[in-house]
């Protein structure tokens, strides 16, 4: 078994933009305080509605998005994340309690890019984000 991740394991974040969506405030800033020891530029959102906005003013390499969010789950959101972008690249990551393969298949036809299930260990987000 590899050694955890260190922060100073991934330098080459430090230009990374990173959107986090969550309506758990001790979640979302839990994961912000992770991600910014590992060098990553992170933005949050508890609500859809304000990702949406982060879109623009924030313009995120990658989007780590709750699938239980009021208002407009995260399969709507990431759809709609798509349908703003019109075709410029963003990582999309599914962060979720359900792991099921429905589950899986339901997060591609949305249009994220990864699954991954809660609770995460920080190798399987850096993973999931290393392409942003």
């Amino acid at each position: 078994m590899s050694p955890a991740p260190r922060p100073t394991d991934s330098p080459s974040a430090s230009s990374k933009r990173v959107l986090l969506v969550d309506d758990n405030v001790d979640a979302v800033e839990s994961m912000e305080i992770l991600l910014q020891a590992f060098g990553y530029e992170v933005a949050t959102a508890v609500h859809p509605e304000l990702a949406l906005g982060q879109l623009e003013s924030f313009a995120p390499a990658a989007a780590v998005i709750d699938i239980g969010l009021p208002g407009m789950d995260g399969y709507q959101l990431a759809a709609e994340i798509r349908r703003r972008l019109g075709g410029q690249p963003m990582r999309l990551v599914a962060f979720t309690g359900y792991g099921s393969p429905d589950d899986v298949a339901r997060a591609r036809a949305a249009g994220f890019d990864a699954h991954l299930v809660k609770p995460v260990d920080i190798e399987n987000l850096l993973a999931a984000l290393g392409g942003a």
